[in-house]
C-alpha cells in the first residue's frame, strides 16, 4: 500500500466518525519524518477517541497498524505514527492552540487523495 493510499484509507476512517475539517499535508518533499501528516479536529473526548478508533480499525483491516499512538487517554491531541503516515487529531481547542497547518507551511495542501 502506498503512502498515498494510506493517507486516503486514514481519511476515510476520519470521515466516518464526521470529523471536523480535514487537512492533508505532504511532507515528502520537506521532511524525512513522513510522507503525509493528516489533521482533524473533533468536539469533545469521546468523539476524537472514536475517529482515532476508527482510523486504527480501517488501517488494521489493510495490514497497517500503528508504530505508536500519544495522547488516546486526555484526548486533547492523538498522534498515531503509521511511519508513511502521521494522524493527528484534536479537540478544537487544542487544534487553534497547536496551529499545525501553520507550522507546516513548506508542505502542500492536498485537496484530494483521488489523483
Amino acid at each position: 500500500m502506498t503512502s498515498r493510499e494510506l493517507a486516503k484509507t486514514a481519511v476515510a476512517g476520519l470521515e466516518d466518525k464526521k470529523a471536523d475539517d480535514i487537512r492533508v499535508i505532504d511532507i515528502s518533499e520537506v521532511s524525512v519524518v513522513a510522507d503525509y501528516f493528516i489533521i482533524a479536529s473533533g468536539s469533545n473526548r469521546n468523539k476524537v477517541q472514536a475517529m482515532a478508533d476508527n482510523v486504527e480499525e480501517k488501517l488494521a483491516d489493510a495490514g497497517i497498524h500503528p508504530r505508536q499512538i500519544e495522547g488516546y487517554q486526555t484526548a486533547n491531541w492523538i498522534l498515531m505514527d503509521f511511519n508513511d503516515i502521521i494522524v493527528h487529531i484534536f479537540n478544537e481547542e487544542d487544534r487553534l492552540f497547536y496551529n499545525l497547518e501553520k507550522i507546516w507551511l513548506d508542505g502542500k495542501i492536498v485537496d484530494s487523495l483521488d489523483e
